[in-house]
């Protein structure tokens, strides 16, 4: 728009400054004013392409005096170099927007990866999902920043993509083969434009299939909004959208992954019937209030007892904890209820990590099996997880510490570092991009197939994709089933008409359990009465949560894993 706005600024002046060379000679015609400007026109036109003769304005402006000759001559010298650099720029840019249309057309029938904008993260999925018969696009590639953008730009190229200047929104890959997918990637540096563009993309593509929508947002507004883009339909949806919150998708990501390893296997042994996981999280902003909240639900597990001890340096970080999880720290330290959970959760607010303080309430807990460090960028995680392991060493105890680490650079160079003498630090730093945005975490997230398995027992695809609700407590429900397999819960592996009474009281019992944290972690409280009319989502309000034997036995039933 800008470039056009020029060219016609430079038309404009230019017919301006013909028009005094040509009026004096039609001056005494009929139609000496029409003349006058289509001849100015024609200029202008020779001007752009390169065809003006500088010779004809000196030898027709001879009248003027020698100052307003002097100004006319310098402007003219002006357009008769600007028209031509603006013509050449307009064709280069018109054939390169030619360019990125027939390369598209050529790849009709190949699986298309549209991207929402040209940033480094969006170049590291493309990077990871670039395979044989996928077509990659970015969109919203704009001229203006050229050489802001020149080496993300490099980079696209390197990678064969395509860069359309409008915004996906406004591109149509509707006429794409339909045997093929359009998966579309909204991936702003801006979280609020998210929402926005992929509103508009819900409604161009709803109807059509093989057609994928990844939404990128934390913000919770999202989930409320998209849902609201499925009403008043015309018929069966058919585009599969998907909310992808990357905080989120880490916490999980990690706990499917290496939960069992790196919180399990550090469990302390006390000589007791139950094994103590004493987990220490660092910083309670998006990734460690998650992070707590999982560790409630993830570690209920028979022969075990689990103990949270959270530090923020905000004076109000449990108030605020509190009050998006009630139930959860309400039923904090309540081990002896038969049938319910079982863990301990202290936050220290107003904490430092760089105090003495925060040193001492360290050295006074229970000896740490776990430590999860998330502060919110790479410096203070890395230099935090450092400290710590040097805390650690000097009281004798080796935790699992996990630091959060957005850099895939920074994350790969840490990697098995050790000190001068070449101690380890054994320190696993994750969250970096090139895991985040990897094709197994986007499109391949075992525990999410297994998710959607377990959620179409009872409800559609659709409410699995439309709703974060059941997205994420499938999700969820699905990583604890692996965890009970690799935690050797008997019978786990037989079909329920299978298990004997005892292994089948002992799971639903484990699952009723796992399911109360993670409902009071997502801030569920309970209605006050077990009649299932009671439930009120909008309220957060559920009948079932109370201990396993408060239960109806159609409830019972249910806690089948």
């Amino acid at each position: 728009y800008i470039i056009s706005g020029i060219i016609v600024g430079v038309i404009l002046a230019a017919v301006t400054l013909f028009v005094p060379i040509y009026i004096s000679t039609f001056t005494s015609t009929k139609c000496g004013v029409l003349e006058t400007f289509l001849l100015s026109v024609h200029s202008v036109i020779r001007l752009f392409v390169v065809d003006g003769e500088f010779q004809f304005i000196t030898d027709n402006l001879t009248d003027l005096s020698s100052g307003v000759y002097k100004g006319y001559t310098i402007l003219f010298s002006i357009l008769f170099v600007t028209a031509p650099v603006l013509t050449f720029g307009f064709v280069l840019s018109f054939f390169k927007n030619v360019n990125s249309t027939m390369r598209y057309l050529a790849n009709y029938r190949s699986d298309v990866f549209v991207f929402s904008e040209l940033n480094e993260k969006a170049l590291v999925a493309v990077e990871s999902l670039r395979k044989k018969n996928r077509l990659f696009v970015f969109t919203g590639v704009s001229e203006e920043n050229q050489e802001q953008n020149h080496e993300l730009l490099e980079k696209a190229k390197e990678l064969g993509a395509i860069c359309f200047e409008k915004e996906v929104a406004a591109v149509d890959f509707s006429g794409h083969s339909k045997k093929s997918d359009i998966n579309i990637f909204v991936l702003c540096e801006d979280p609020s434009r998210n929402v926005e563009q992929a509103l508009l993309l819900v409604e161009k593509y709803k109807y059509r299939e093989r057609t994928n929508l990844y939404v990128f947002s934390t913000q919770i507004e999202s989930e409320v909004l998209l849902a609201s883009a499925f009403s008043n339909d015309n018929g069966p949806v058919k585009i599969r959208v998907r909310r992808v919150n990357e905080v989120q998708s880490l916490i999980f990501h990690t706990l499917y992954e290496d939960g069992y390893k790196n919180i399990f296997h550090s469990a302390r042994d006390v000589g007791g019937a139950e094994k103590e996981i004493n987990a220490v999280v660092i910083g309670m902003g998006r990734h460690g209030t998650e992070m707590t909240k999982a560790l409630a639900w993830f570690c209920q597990m028979d022969g075990y007892c689990l103990r949270i001890d959270a530090f923020d340096v905000a004076k109000d970080a449990k108030e605020k904890f509190e009050a998006s999880c009630p139930e959860l720290m309400e039923f904090s330290g309540k081990l002896d209820i038969p049938g319910e959970t079982k863990y301990t959760i202290e936050i220290h607010s107003g904490v430092d990590v760089d105090t003495v303080t925060f040193e001492k309430i360290v050295a006074s807990l229970p000896e740490t099996t776990y430590v999860f460090v998330g502060l919110g960028n790479d410096e203070c995680n890395i230099t935090t997880a450092i400290k710590l392991r040097t805390q650690f060493e000097r009281m004798g105890r080796k935790p699992v510490i996990q630091a959060v680490v957005y850099n895939t650079g920074k994350k790969e160079a840490l990697t098995g570092i050790t000190n001068f003498k070449g101690q380890s630090y054994n320190i696993d730093f994750i969250g970096d991009r090139k895991t985040t945005y990897s094709e197994k975490v986007l499109l391949h997230f075992e525990a999410e197939a297994e998710a959607l398995r377990r959620h179409m027992k009872w409800g559609s695809e659709s409410d699995f994709w439309k709703y974060n609700y059941n997205y994420k407590s499938s999700v969820a429900s699905a990583i604890h089933r692996k965890l009970k397999k690799q935690c050797g819960i008997a019978g786990i592996e037989k079909a329920p008409s299978e298990r004997t009474q005892q292994e089948l009281l002992a799971i639903r019992v484990l699952e009723h359990r796992r399911w109360n944290a993670y409902m009071r972690a997502e801030g569920y409280v309970y209605s006050q009465s077990t009649d299932p009319a009671s439930r009120n989502d909008l309220a957060k309000k559920h009948h079932c949560l109370v201990p396993f034997d408060k239960l109806s036995p159609k409830e019972q039933a249910k806690d089948d894993d």
